[in-house]
């Protein structure tokens, strides 16, 4: 080898190297820090951000390993199937099923998903990418990851960003809109947890009742209710414990790394840095705030008809962020008056909020399909 080919061997990984692939190898950076440093969503955040770092190093999607492990996980949807058998073990639905009525918090948690959708299709985006968009909405990383994989791949790179980088601020996102629109008063009620005790017989009927429902109503939706309701039956069953561990640790850590790396390895400079991608994370926070708002005043019209036995603060977990939104909303209502105690409601609502997302999800690929 003469000078000149040794130089240019040692220059060939700049040859490509922009000003731009530094801003994206530092928005890498950024989701690395938010993830070690601030434990945001760190077991997705942080592959994610490493894998932007190496896509814009020249080993993105389309080539090589990452190509194959894209092919494999993203465009058959299997990565997110997969993490949604994981959060079915980890699912109690037995919260939801002493309370009903909380199904409904839990619809009136995905009004921002479709308010986006209008907003975002008066914008002039083509409805596939408005759709993508919207579902960002749902507050559930892999919901978004699934439809934004058959509609709109090419904005799956940001779209997983917004979902996930906003799951990890419901804590942040959240309070401010939930002070604002609840009084002093209203977020100390309290809720008697009286509700009817949920039989074993009920919570193993349930996922297998759910899933042949949902999957006749919006059969788009099926893979993904299917996915779910198979690893809280693998829970609640209590005959295979070795398949529910390996589902809720194993499988699920696994995916996600490989489902991490795989988006990140979508973020090139070329796709990422444009003004569509800040209309995506706009619009995604835009839906987040709409659910949110929805949710609370459902939670204040549930208040009106019950005689101020709702909290409206469970509304605001009517989204899915599964367990965080839940948590959230009985720590605020802790602050107010540390004796009231309110999580299985909110746990309920939440979990409501779970099965909304994904009907939705369906329902959107539905409208969509037959739309186009």
């Amino acid at each position: 080898m003469d000078y000149n080919e040794l130089i240019g061997e040692i220059s060939r990984g700049f040859t490509n190297f922009y000003w731009g692939n530094a801003v994206m190898i530092g928005v890498g950076l950024i989701l690395i820090a938010l993830a070690i440093y601030k434990e945001y969503e760190p077991v997705l955040l942080l592959p994610i951000g490493f894998g932007a770092i190496l896509a814009n190093l020249g080993m993105s999607a389309d080539t090589g390993i990452f190509k194959v492990i894209y092919d494999a996980g993203i465009s058959t949807e299997l990565f997110p199937l997969l993490v949604f058998i994981g959060v079915g073990t980890m699912i109690d639905f037995r919260p939801l099923l002493a309370m009903p009525y909380l199904v409904l918090l839990g619809a009136a948690g995905q009004f921002g998903i479709y308010g986006t959708l209008i907003l975002a299709t008066l914008l002039k985006f083509p409805l596939p990418q408005a759709a993508s968009i919207g579902v960002i909405g749902a507050i559930d990383g892999p919901t978004a990851i699934y439809v934004a994989s058959k509609l709109a791949p090419e904005m799956l790179g940001p779209i997983a960003v917004a979902a996930y980088s906003y799951m990890s601020l419901v804590p942040i996102i959240q309070p401010p809109i939930m002070r604002l629109m609840t009084t002093k008063s209203e977020r100390k009620i309290r809720m008697d947890y009286t509700a009817r005790p949920v039989s074993q017989r009920a919570v193993i009927i349930f996922p297998i009742a759910v899933t042949i429902v949902v999957s006749l109503i919006a059969p788009d939706a099926a893979p993904l209710i299917a996915t779910l309701m198979l690893g809280n039956l693998l829970k609640e069953s209590g005959v295979v414990d070795r398949l529910s561990k390996a589902a809720a640790n194993e499988i699920i850590n696994v995916s996600t790394l490989f489902l991490g790396l795989a988006i990140g390895t979508t973020m090139t400079a070329q796709s990422f840095i444009n003004l569509q991608t800040l209309m995506i994370l706009g619009l995604g926070l835009l839906a987040f705030v709409l659910d949110t708002v929805a949710g609370l005043l459902f939670g204040k019209l549930l208040k009106v008809i019950t005689h101020g036995k709702v909290n409206p603060l469970i509304g605001a977990c009517g989204i899915s962020a599964f367990p965080m939104a839940g948590r959230l909303s009985a720590q605020m209502a802790q602050k107010e008056d540390p004796h009231n105690f309110i999580l299985m409601h909110a746990m309920g609502s939440n979990t409501a909020g779970q099965l909304g997302s994904v009907v939705a999800g369906g329902l959107l690929l539905a409208l969509v399909t037959g739309l186009i």
